[in-house]
């Protein structure tokens, strides 16, 4: 369809932005992290899979809910428990952990409506409707080599660099449960210069001092994980508040989607209020997102703009999309850029084909962002 045409232009002055990543030890991210594992679960026995799961987590019990249609065999309870394990819940000191957490189950069927919608009007894959109606944002710019905003690329490499030092040994005391937010000055024409605050809280154990966390984050982690970004200028606070012992689900509850700014772009580029997780192809929250971003990637990727927005919204059961609009912000040719979006197929069944969706691949896309890491198809 024919995209509209819009040139928003980025202010002229210098400014700062700031973006916040969450560790997958996060309670929001640990019902993000579930919903995922058991979309896979089903995704991988029935491709055709219609799986709509929400996850609730609090104290040591998990609550899943939510409408399946699927010809597949998933206990729901162990997949969650072997997701909860992953994530490295795993200690009988906590009030939620792999093994003893009461696990309460609440699925049904899709409703006939929606299913009728979704359903092709014809015999051919692509022709089938949108789930549901709604609006969904890809973005990029070159301001990094992966296409993604500065602040929220570090922020995800800071929470992932934590993960990475627990799991792996570097240091014992880490726990599940963190949060890293990080503020880049832009200069004039929006080209980032410097990092200028780093914020990390990261939940430990009782046996290791403050003074030992922030040497070992302030001396190793931190500048490995920024690399050319790091600064001896750059401002940084580990554990503001003090002691973080009690985390994730045993001190707070967690809820799937509400992490939305943190899987995208943190803040940076619009969104349309859907969440992510829990959720299977056919529904465009998720897989229009996944294509205005592949979109916006080859507007950059060619050369067309240095910053792209793509927005998309559809009507529930309608293949075609409502509308389609294209922003390079006046960093571009602008109608080359809409031009080259108009070409690309944006049916809720050619988004499923192009992008090859209907296969388990959602748990892998829950931590550390949806966008800007190698390995998914919408990152091509």
């Amino acid at each position: 369809m024919k995209a509209v045409i819009s040139a928003d232009v980025q202010p002229e002055i210098g400014f700062t932005f700031t973006s916040e990543s969450v560790s997958e030890g996060h309670p929001d991210k640990v019902a993000d992290y579930i919903a995922d594992s058991i979309l896979d679960a089903h995704l991988s026995q029935d491709p055709d899979a219609r799986v709509a799961c929400e996850v609730l987590c609090k104290s040591d019990k998990l609550v899943i809910a939510g409408e399946i249609t699927s010809s597949a065999d998933v206990d729901p309870e162990a997949v969650a428990r072997s997701a909860i394990r992953n994530i490295g819940y795993v200690s009988d000191a906590d009030l939620f952990n792999a093994d003893s957490v009461h696990i309460s189950t609440y699925l049904t069927q899709q409703s006939r409506e929606i299913a009728e919608g979704v359903r092709a009007k014809d015999q051919t894959s692509e022709n089938q409707g949108a789930g549901d109606q709604g609006i969904m944002f890809g973005y990029a710019t070159d301001e990094t080599s992966e296409l993604m905003p500065l602040p929220i690329l570090l922020a995800h490499r800071l929470t992932y660099a934590l993960s990475t030092a627990r799991k792996t040994g570097h240091a014992t005391w880490l726990r599940p449960d963190a949060k890293a937010q990080v503020s880049v000055a832009y200069e004039a024409e929006g080209r980032p210069v410097r990092v200028t605050h780093v914020l990390i809280s990261t939940q430990h154990s009782a046996d290791v001092a403050q003074r030992e966390i922030l040497d070992y984050l302030t001396t190793n982690l931190i500048p490995d994980a920024l690399g050319e970004w790091f600064s001896q200028t750059t401002k940084i606070l580990v554990n503001p508040s003090g002691s973080f012992l009690h985390g994730g689900p045993s001190a707070d509850c967690g809820v799937t989607g509400r992490k939305i700014i943190a899987d995208t772009y943190g803040g940076a580029g619009h969104h349309g209020g859907g969440a992510f997780s829990g959720k299977d192809p056919s529904k465009v929250d998720r897989s229009a997102a996944y294509f205005c971003r592949f979109v916006a990637r080859q507007v950059v990727h060619r050369g067309l703009a240095r910053v792209a927005e793509i927005q998309v919204s559809y009507a529930i059961g309608v293949p075609e999309p409502v509308s389609l609009r294209v922003n390079t912000f006046g960093t571009g040719d602008q109608r080359d850029a809409v031009e080259f979006a108009s070409t690309f197929d944006f049916r809720p069944g050619g988004i499923v084909n192009t992008l090859d969706l209907a296969q388990p691949i959602y748990a892998s896309t829950t931590n550390y962002g949806h966008f800007g890491r190698a390995g998914f198809s919408w990152e091509c």
